[in-house]
């Protein structure tokens, strides 16, 4: 009797404990994080987010687990209180491990003063107004050339071709005659001032005539000393320079204007570059630029004269002309060279340019609002110069954006829940 008595009892207490337990057991189950359990709308590649899964999983590609996409947009890890931190909108929450496995690097955004160097390719030309064009004034025909060729260098009055023309001997004889008029008034002297300043005209109008037709101030001296009409008009250099052009040879007929040669000056030249519509309102005349020739090895200093107001519409740019001295004549007319002029910019915000991701109709960056979260926002730009470019709009000093890996950046993005404001404003 009393065994059944202890049987019994002991009987109770199993079942007891065993009801404490399965109570116990339930209240940890149900507890406030499983009533409020997030829904997983599906799986992804973190390499390759546009891979999708309904199952977890190993992702195909690499290897790597699938990480799940959850409807209420947060990532996929818990805080210590076993609940999803709560993001913004379109934000792009990246594990610290798979940061560093992409590759994503993070720098403070600053404002910046200072100078920058513009690099451009330029174009050696003559100086216009050191081309010298020596032209027929009348019909005629040539009777010899010299040996002077395209590309050979001429001293200042040095002979070039002599020539034949009928209609020159006309102004040569007013010449004469002008010439014994302004001799007879100074032998015998003359008290009426007007008489001898019409006499000196005349001379002068006649000189002109003979220059006109293509004579040399050096063949008319000639003249005015032997008193007689030459056969042949001698052609002569204007200045010393190089012969880009030479279009006589012996016998040769041609009619008044006739090109014979052109000459250049090239002791200083111009070198004409092409420059962007944002980067040319940098450009200021005086400014020096170092010209170097890569071939040759050289280095020389030019001056910046004006930018052009001529637009290229195929390249889109415009055209900066600069002056340069040439020792030794080193620049040659059609010759190419590298320039650079430094550029002095006001304080700004700039930002690495990989930073900054185009797709032609917005400009966005990544800004890191937390540890491991990114907000792409919408930003408007300004001057860009080698590895920098100006954020005019969108961005303050001391944000923390991501300056690699930003296409990744932009995947994820892309899956979250638009953000709300598509302004391109500041979120708070």
């Amino acid at each position: 009797m009393k065994k059944t008595a202890y049987a019994a009892v002991l009987l109770l207490l199993v079942a007891g404990a065993f009801l404490a337990g399965s109570r116990r057991s339930r209240e940890r189950t149900i507890t406030p994080a499983a009533v409020g359990a997030r829904k997983i709308l599906y799986y992804v590649d973190p390499m390759h987010p546009t891979y999708r899964s309904d199952k977890p999983g190993a992702a195909p590609d690499c290897g790597m687990p699938l990480e799940p996409v959850y409807a209420d947009g947060g990532p996929a890890q818990a805080d210590s209180a076993g609940q999803a931190s709560a993001t913004l909108p379109g934000s792009a929450p990246i594990d610290p491990a798979k940061r560093q496995l992409i590759g994503i690097q993070v720098k403070e955004v600053e404002k910046v003063s200072g100078s920058r160097t513009l690099r451009l390719f330029g174009r050696v030309v003559p100086d216009e107004v050191r081309v010298y064009r020596v032209n027929s004034g009348a019909d005629g025909s040539v009777r010899d050339v010299s040996a002077v060729t395209t590309g050979s260098h001429v001293e200042k009055d040095q002979w070039l071709a002599s020539c034949f023309m009928p209609d020159a001997r006309v102004p040569l004889q007013a010449y004469l005659t002008a010439l014994d008029v302004v001799d007879r008034a100074a032998q015998v002297g003359t008290d009426n001032p007007l008489q001898l300043r019409s006499s000196n005209s005349a001379l002068e109008f006649n000189i002109e005539r003979l220059r006109n037709v293509g004579m040399s101030a050096f063949q008319i001296e000639e003249i005015k000393k032997t008193r007689e009409i030459p056969v042949e008009i001698k052609i002569v250099a204007p200045a010393a320079g190089f012969v880009l052009a030479r279009n006589v040879s012996p016998g040769l007929k041609f009619e008044k204007g006739a090109e014979w040669f052109r000459i250049a000056d090239l002791s200083r030249v111009w070198i004409l570059a092409d420059v962007f519509e944002n980067e040319a309102q940098y450009l200021r005349p005086g400014v020096r630029a170092q010209v170097s020739l890569p071939e040759q090895g050289k280095t020389l200093t030019a001056r910046v004269a004006e930018v052009l107001p001529q637009f290229d519409a195929a390249s889109r740019t415009l055209k900066v002309r600069l002056e340069a001295d040439n020792p030794g004549t080193v620049l040659r007319p059609e010759m190419f060279v590298d320039v650079e002029l430094p550029i002095t910019f006001p304080p700004a915000i700039a930002v690495p340019v990989e930073s900054v991701l185009d797709s032609g109709l917005k400009k966005t960056v990544f800004v890191e609002r937390r540890e491991g979260v990114f907000e792409p926002r919408q930003v408007e730009t300004g001057w860009r110069f080698s590895d920098r470019v100006e954020i005019v709009k969108g961005l303050a000093p001391g944000e923390r954006i991501a300056v690699s890996g930003t296409f990744f950046l932009d995947s994820e993005s892309r899956m979250r829940p638009p953000a709300a404001d598509s302004g391109g404003e500041r979120r708070p």
